[in-house]
């Protein structure tokens, strides 16, 4: 959730670079239009006008009349006669110049990202214009960005189709599979390889970190017509009603639980709280809750609350189980 404070820091930030280059494009096009203005601007009518309404009280230190912006306005057409001094568009420090080269750097090394070209290109221009301030060697490594990674990116480049051994850790097993892939993605964090999966007849999604082994093939990817990418704005995972609704009993040291996942409700219960959530399945489910601690208790579905019990009394009686001493000296006859 954005707190309001945090989106108005932002929006003042946006209109004071706005302000700054303002005057400098007005400067350039005396006479222009407000609508041609604001369509250059990218800014509605309005918020150009209001923008100008306050450049009207703007100006140098002093702050008497003749220090202050001027313009004139002729029907929907604006000059200024008075720039106090803002005459030229912002330019970037070297820092600022640096750092826009490592995020453009970073940006196009994304998987996923749709127009890298054009990425590319203001990134030439930009270390152009800046010449040597950056002209040291900057290597951008992105969170996740392994030698695997790098190895399906290129043959996700290439076209290929891929056979890979990938570990499905729902239902905690590892699968061969053959894939045409469509793209490379990186969501939260993490490196996916989204392709129609020939085995499930569907596109799926691939973590690269599961896949375990892979082999280019000597085949073009063929992905159907029917294959259309997923829509990740909302994350990886999306709760659909089809899928299994858990509900948790969570103690204060598990209450992030609401912050990491789609919970479909969180209920204060004293010191406690109740928390609905979708899962893939009850197995991974299981694993889940078993993972998160003495503080949790399952509320439903009864299946899950069983499943985790046999587990938890299984690990217990295999820590009961007596071992066998062993004696040193049978040990040292056998070596």
């Amino acid at each position: 959730m954005t707190r309001p404070a945090a989106r108005g820091g932002r929006a003042s930030a946006d209109r004071l670079a706005r302000l700054l280059n303002l005057v400098p494009y007005l400067l350039a096009r005396p006479g222009i239009e407000i609508a041609e203005a604001a369509g250059d601007l990218g800014v509605t009518e309005r918020q150009l006008r209001e923008d100008l309404e306050l450049l009207w009280v703007c100006g140098l230190p002093g702050y008497g009349p003749g220090d202050l912006i001027d313009m004139a306005f002729d029907g929907d057409r604006v000059t200024i006669t008075y720039d106090a001094g803002i005459d030229r568009p912002l330019r970037l420090t070297p820092d600022e110049a640096l750092a826009l080269v490592v995020a453009l750097r970073m940006l196009a090394e994304t998987p996923g990202v749709a127009n890298r070209e054009a990425v590319e290109r203001a990134l030439a221009k930009i270390e152009n214009a800046a010449g040597d301030l950056v002209a040291a060697p900057v290597e951008v490594r992105l969170p996740g960005d392994t030698a695997r990674v790098r190895e399906l990116r290129a043959a996700v480049e290439r076209g290929r189709a891929l056979r890979i051994t990938y570990y499905t850790a729902a239902r905690d097993e590892s699968t061969e599979r053959t894939i045409d892939p469509l793209r490379m993605l990186m969501v939260g964090g993490r490196a996916y390889v989204e392709a129609w999966c020939r085995r499930a007849e569907a596109v799926r999604l691939f973590r690269a970190d599961r896949i375990d082994a892979v082999a280019e093939l000597d085949e073009p990817a063929v992905v159907p017509p029917q294959a259309r990418p997923h829509d990740l704005s909302d994350g990886v995972f999306r709760p659909s009603p089809d899928l299994p609704l858990i509900t948790l009993r969570i103690g204060r040291g598990e209450r992030w639980i609401t912050e990491y996942y789609p919970c479909e409700r969180v209920e204060a219960d004293g010191e406690q709280w109740l928390v609905s959530l979708r899962v893939t399945d009850l197995g991974w489910a299981r694993r889940f809750v078993l993972g998160l601690g003495p503080d949790v208790t399952v509320v439903a579905p009864a299946e899950l609350a069983e499943q985790v019990r046999a587990q938890a009394a299984a690990a217990l009686d295999a820590y009961a189980t007596p071992v066998a001493p062993v004696d040193p000296a049978a040990a040292g006859a056998t070596q």
